[in-house]
């Protein structure tokens, strides 16, 4: 099984500024992906009560960053990709809360 490692969201920022091949995996409800979300093309929406029968629509080669809330969906997420065999795995710390608190105050807490 992977390692998941934590990652703060200005450090998120920085690679995605630099262009890293990252897939950023938002698990979180569809309610709550339309008051607030990462504005960038390709964010994968899954609901994390969907992973388990979804995953196989992700790469498993590229690295893979869980978004959540506040970072537990999105730990429990990483763990399942974890179990599947993914390998390259991130879990946003402080979730969608903290990225508007610390990159872009444009998103909407909640």
């Amino acid at each position: 099984m992977s390692a998941i490692q934590p990652l703060a969201p200005k450090e998120l920022a920085e690679r995605l500024a630099r262009g890293d091949d990252l897939v950023l995996l938002d698990v979180r409800e569809p309610a709550e992906l339309a008051v607030a979300s990462i504005a960038r093309p390709g964010v994968v929406a899954i609901p994390l009560g969907h992973l388990g029968r979804r995953h196989g629509e992700l790469d498993p080669a590229r690295p893979i960053v869980c978004i959540c809330h506040h970072g537990m969906r999105s730990s429990h997420a990483a763990a399942l990709l974890a179990r599947a065999g993914f390998g390259s795995l991130f879990n946003l710390s402080g979730g969608i809360d903290r990225w508007s608190r610390e990159v872009d105050s444009s998103v909407p807490r909640y």
